[in-house]
């Protein structure tokens, strides 16, 4: 009627301007997409920026490549996934020429939008096809929608986003096709693909009626119902369907929909959004729905046996609505507001009756003794007899029975009693048993209904699924995309994309688990199979892959981007074999340990930290040396001894707590082969003492040299201590449970580690160690900001959400940019969900919208990394110092059982 259509569109309409609200509170603003402009432009100087290896963003063979988000675009990627593993969408978008008046076109024509948009498009695809990186950067394609949604009306909702990109691409396709058949009835390929019609035929207050309609994705509404099939039966019917088939003219109103043209690419959109009038904004539904992975669209399609089976279903429905209250009687049985199984109450009544009977009362004998200096006055009449209390009267007596029992009843009644009781259960057992089985016979006829083969002639195969988690105004978005060639399921999650399962798609997809569920399906017709064909060589008829499939235009761009791409790893790998060389010439352990050291001036570079020697070579037999040999000897022979000591050490296998590379450089330098010049240097510092003059003279002179290799090794040692120290501090912080304190320092300290691994294996400290705790403390203190929220009180919620914003959030991208830490991704699904757990709750309107503008950041998907402030300021300690706590620490952790793998 009017007024509930009036209803509906304020209703959508404040349901929009709330959806506007957010993503212009969490979304992408215009200063945003100046900085993704710029961030394009230049190279990220924080310590947890993207891996500087460039093999580490290099595809793997016959994998997928990813999409990056490139901020709250993680939409983008699922639709455009979904439509690029259709073959044929792929190869129409892959080959579509530009229109060859495009030039001419006035600046304000919307073809200046879509034809710019379709260019970037297939520049995407063809990457997605033939790149040899893991994943590609979709800004540009990104930036013409954004720009759209930003001269519309608040487009930003998915589903709609999927419309606009849709009529885009039919525009784009339709001036082609006017251009080629001039004269002619134009043929839209997108059309052709994703648009179909159905008949509505009904009655509007008597008069019947028939319309046709074109249709391209089809809304489904999803409360209320348990499955896809009774989904399409509600959308397919509208009002009294009786009244459409009735002899005489009725003034009910109704009609029904059938589909007269399925397209090769079926959409249904699942609205789990409605909107809260209460609170005044859209809110989602959660609500379990199942789909098969196999649909048949006969019931949709065929009217006559449609609409016999739709009665047949309907009798069937009424007669089980009857066996079904008939059973409810049986089960619910009694006239009281607590109510039995009518089996069991006949149980109870022959227990009660098989009692052995007893001759008194349960009051009686009871010792009602007065206590001393009471009268018999005071004792209750006989007819109001006190409620015996075990812990202040005396004891009933043994042989009066626990349990109520018949008071007399002769062994003739319990016999007859008996005999009906038993009769009276065993036949109400078998009334429920028979009821039963017919409530289920009948939901299994229902079932099967149009199992037959003549209404499976119209498969639809699932082809893809897109997922969102989240609320109604904020989430993420992936999409599950069936791989017919390799016949399983893949998960599309922006840069990420990683073999998966049916069960893992259920798990997300149908609802009620966690606050993810589908909200698009797609299927496509399972009997044309060009929709997923693979296109073959027309002279060799050999299939077509990677670059070979695509126009030489597009194939001259992905080649251009694929030598950048080689070209960086080629500098990339240059520099690590300059590294390597520089490397090679360290000094070998066995030939330092056998040959006295260079006496060629190397001075030291003073970089200003003292780097403590633990020489503890005996004075006397320095001095020894230096009578009888003088001090040039004396020098040498200490410095051999020195090395031969250190090198021990480099060689022992030793637990965490002992690490000689904290109590020595040249330790760390023998793990890392440093270049001998550069060990001499270091150790000539140590042997710079007072009581050896001429030797302190001859390393003074040293200084006046400078060496670059010095300097880039000793602070490669101070960063290993500065590490060394982060991570000290942290998992002191950490076993104190000082969790929020904590956290900073294990997040530089992963992050150092993790550049000082990069150049070498004993560079750094143990990175699962590390990531263990890393991953433990950032748990931790999500739980204490979701306790802090949960309190209700202002000072605590705000609390909390600071926490959440400044410590978590910003943390979050650091887990998920190693996509091979597992656990880490595990840790980051959780966190998530303890806050989504929230939405189904009742919780005070201020909180509802702190919720509501929090929960967006906390599940923005982004590999963005967010920034930081600067690294916490660390105290200086001494070698000793340092090597001591550091080892009380690890001692403590090896007590407390939990290692890095965390078992």
């Amino acid at each position: 009627t009017g007024d509930d259509k009036d209803d509906l569109q304020r209703a959508i309409a404040l349901s929009l301007e709330e959806s506007n609200r957010a993503f212009r509170e969490t979304g992408i603003t215009d200063e945003d997409i100046a900085e993704n402009k710029a961030s394009l432009k230049r190279t990220h100087t924080e310590v947890w920026s993207d891996s500087p290896n460039p093999h580490d963003r290099k595809r793997q063979e016959n994998c997928p490549v990813g999409l990056k988000n490139v901020g709250n675009t993680c939409w983008f990627s699922a639709v455009i996934q979904s439509l690029f593993n259709l073959l044929e969408f792929q190869r129409l978008v892959l080959h579509y020429p530009p229109p060859a008046r495009m030039q001419d076109l006035p600046r304000n024509q919307k073809e200046h939008r879509n034809l710019p948009f379709m260019q970037e498009l297939r520049c995407l695809f063809s990457l997605l096809v033939g790149s040899k990186r893991k994943y590609v950067d979709p800004s540009r394609a990104v930036e013409i929608l954004k720009d759209a949604f930003k001269s519309s009306e608040s487009q930003q909702d998915v589903s709609e986003f999927t419309h606009k990109l849709l009529d885009w691409l039919e525009d784009a396709f339709q001036i082609k096709a006017e251009e080629d058949r001039e004269g002619e009835k134009p043929k839209n390929p997108m059309v052709d693909l994703f648009y179909g019609r159905f008949l509505a035929v009904g009655v509007l207050e008597g008069k019947k009626f028939e319309n046709t309609e074109m249709f391209g994705q089809y809304p489904l509404q999803v409360n209320g119902f348990k499955d896809l099939h009774e989904c399409l039966e509600a959308a397919m019917i509208e009002g009294e369907i009786e009244s459409l088939h009735s002899v005489e003219n009725s003034a009910k109103s109704g009609q029904e929909h059938w589909f007269t043209e399925l397209p090769p690419v079926l959409t249904f959109e699942l609205s789990r959004f409605e909107f809260n009038q209460t609170l005044g904004r859209p809110e989602k539904i959660h609500n379990k729905l199942e789909f098969p992975s196999m649909l048949y669209m006969d019931r949709l399609v065929n009217r006559d046996i449609t609409r016999i089976k739709r009665e047949e279903i309907r009798r069937l429905k009424e007669h089980l609505t009857v066996l079904q209250q008939r059973l409810e009687r049986y089960l619910s049985y009694g006239s009281g507001p607590k109510r039995f199984p009518l089996a069991d109450v006949l149980q109870f009544a022959m227990e009660f009756a098989s009692s052995k009977p007893v001759c008194t009362s349960p009051v009686e004998d009871i010792d009602t003794t007065a206590p001393p200096g009471a009268t018999t006055a005071l004792l209750p009449p006989p007819q109001r007899v006190s409620i015996h209390k075990p812990f202040t009267q005396s004891r009933v007596p043994p042989d009066l029975p626990m349990h109520p029992a018949p008071r007399h009843i002769t062994e003739e009644e319990l016999r007859v009693l008996e005999g009906c009781l038993h009769r009276w259960r065993s036949e109400v057992e078998n009334d429920t048993r028979d009821l039963q089985a017919s409530i289920s016979r009948i939901h299994r006829t229902i079932e099967l209904m149009y199992s037959d083969k003549s209404m499976m002639q119209v498969p639809y195969r699932l082809h893809a699924v897109l997922v969102h988690e989240g609320q109604a105004n904020a989430g993420h978005y992936w999409a599950y995309i069936f791989d017919p060639h390799q016949q399983r399921w893949m998960k599309y999650n922006d840069i990420s994309v990683t073999k998966s399962s049916w069960e893992e798609l259920v798990r997300d997809s149908f609802g009620g688990y966690r606050n993810a569920s589908a909200y698009c399906l797609m299927y496509i017709d399972d009997k044309k199979p060009f929709l997923i064909e693979e296109e073959f060589d027309k002279e060799t008829g050999q299939m077509l892959s990677g670059l070979d499939k695509l126009p030489p235009d597009l194939k001259e761009y992905v080649e251009a981007d694929n030598k950048l791409f080689e070209r960086e790893m080629e500098e990339w790998d240059a520099l690590q074999a300059r590294k390597l060389q520089q490397e090679k010439l360290a000094l070998a352990a066995a030939s330092v340990a056998a040959q006295p050291m260079s006496t060629e001036p190397c001075p030291p570079d003073n970089t200003g930290e003292p780097f403590t020697c633990l020489n503890l070579w005996p004075y006397h037999l320095k001095q020894l040396v230096y009578d009888k040999c003088g001090p040039e000897a004396a020098f040498f022979k200490a410095m051999k001894v020195e090395y031969t000591r250190l090198l021990r050490f480099a060689q022992e296998d030793t637990p965490p707590e002992r690490d000689y590379r904290l109590h020595h450089v040249i330790v760390y330098f023998i793990h890392n082969q440093v270049p001998k010049k550069i060990v001499e240097r270091t150790l000539l510092m140590q042997f710079a003492d007072r009581n050896l003059i001429s030797i302190a003279t001859f390393c003074r002179r040293l200084y006046f040299f400078q060496h670059p290799k010095t300097k880039v090794w000793h602070q490669d040692y101070r960063k290993f201590r500065d590490t060394t120290v982060f991570l000290l501090i942290g998992l002191e912080l950490f076993l104190k449970k000082s969790y929020v304190e904590s956290l900073m320092y294990l997040i530089y300290a992963y992050q150092y580690n993790k550049e000082l691994l990069a150049k070498g294996p004993y560079r750094g400290h143990n990175e699962e160690l590390i990531a263990h705790y890393r991953r433990e403390c950032l748990l931790k203190v999500n739980e204490h900001a979701a306790a802090l929220f949960e309190t209700g009180e202002e000072t605590e919620v705000n609390t909390g959400l600071s926490i959440m914003n400044e410590l978590v959030v910003a943390c979050i991208p650091l887990l998920l940019v190693d996509e091979m830490e597992e656990k880490d991704t595990v840790a980051v699904e959780d966190m998530r969900n303890r806050w989504c757990s929230y939405l189904g709750q009742e919780m005070e309107p201020n909180l509802q919208e702190k919720l509501t503008d929090f929960l967006p950041k906390l599940l923005d998907c982004s590999t963005e990394i967010k920034s930081f402030h600067d690294p916490p300021k660390l105290p200086s300690y001494s070698t000793l110092e340092l090597c001591e706590r550091y080892g009380r620490v690890m001692t403590s952790l090896t007590l407390s059982r939990t290692p890095a793998d965390g078992r």
